[in-house]
């Protein structure tokens, strides 16, 4: 059976990536902007049967209201992340999903989310865009209200101690910063002596910059809440690049409202498959600058987009 493919996902500005996907079969449409309300509809009438997608730019659920009644028998998502997909859906209607969730040997040359969370970090800790946006709209040149931190010697701790959570280990001690590290699934065998942590609540109590770098899933959804932020007892930062759903989003909202958080940034917010206009840390950015939000740009990089995708669609 010839693969009828439909793409929802940016791939044009990949150079050679396009000729790739139609070596693999016949591309009936390229929509990278496609919306719920005709997703259903274009997915039935075009009888494709392959998807190719990423969450960055996905604004709804690959699920039973968007798939069903059409003939996709496989999801090529060029990701590690699986949320903007029900799995269990796919499951159940035998639809194969394709990601880069286990290539090792892929997503280990690919830094860039974490090369975010530690400018970001940065942006935090020197309040940049805030001296920035001060500087032009005002025209003044005062230092004072933008007095940071260094990081050599700051405590950062990081949740997840897989891929990223390395990297950014690694960035970290290029800064000499002192990094400490909180994974139940890790093993601690090659790790320096003290560099784990046994809790959360140890690790929100010693840091001052926190940065989660964790999957999805039951056991971390609303991971950081209320409890935890209310911990720290002195300046400290909150950074996620890895989804919006890990954080109470109205927690870190009340946090940073109270002084108890002084600045969280984020490249992900709790309701992007939704246009993310109801996220709650969207609309308190317009009145706290202690917030920093990009738009997933995490690993939108070319060099990191072009080796991405082009694994991504040989497994077609």
């Amino acid at each position: 059976m010839q693969r009828k493919i439909g793409i929802i996902t940016p791939v044009k500005h990949i150079e050679g990536l396009y000729e790739l996907i139609e070596s693999k079969g016949l591309v009936v449409f390229h929509t990278p902007d496609l919306k719920l309300e005709r997703a259903p509809d274009l997915f039935r009438t075009s009888k494709v049967n392959t998807i190719i997608c990423n969450p960055n730019k996905q604004t709804f659920v690959l699920n039973k209201e968007s798939l069903g009644g059409s003939s996709i028998k496989t999801i090529l998502t060029c990701s590690t992340g699986l949320s903007h997909i029900d799995m269990k859906y796919c499951e159940e209607n035998e639809i194969e999903v394709l990601s880069l969730t286990t290539d090792m040997g892929v997503i280990n040359q690919l830094p860039s989310t974490a090369e975010l969370a530690f400018i970001l970090m940065g942006n935090l800790l020197r309040k940049i865009p805030q001296a920035t946006k001060h500087t032009i709209k005002t025209g003044n040149w005062n230092y004072e209200p933008f007095i940071g931190r260094q990081i050599k010697g700051l405590k950062v701790g990081i949740v997840g101690y897989g891929r990223l959570g390395k990297m950014m280990r690694k960035f970290c001690d290029g800064f000499e910063a002192d990094v400490k590290f909180y994974d139940p699934y890790v093993s601690y065998i090659n790790t320096p002596d003290g560099m784990q942590l046994n809790s959360l609540e140890e690790m929100f109590a010693w840091a001052d910059v926190v940065s989660l770098h964790v999957h999805l899933n039951e056991e971390t959804e609303r991971m950081i809440d209320s409890k935890l932020l209310n911990i720290p007892q002195k300046q400290f930062y909150l950074v996620n690049t890895s989804r919006g759903g890990i954080v109470c989003e109205p927690s870190v909202v009340e946090a940073l409202l109270s002084g108890k958080l002084t600045g969280y940034a984020t490249d992900v917010i709790i309701s992007e498959e939704g246009s993310g206009n109801g996220s709650i840390v969207q609309k308190t950015n317009c009145i706290h600058d202690g917030i920093i939000i990009t738009p997933h740009i995490g690993g939108m990089t070319y060099e990191g987009q072009e080796f991405a995708y082009k694994a991504a669609v040989n497994k077609l």
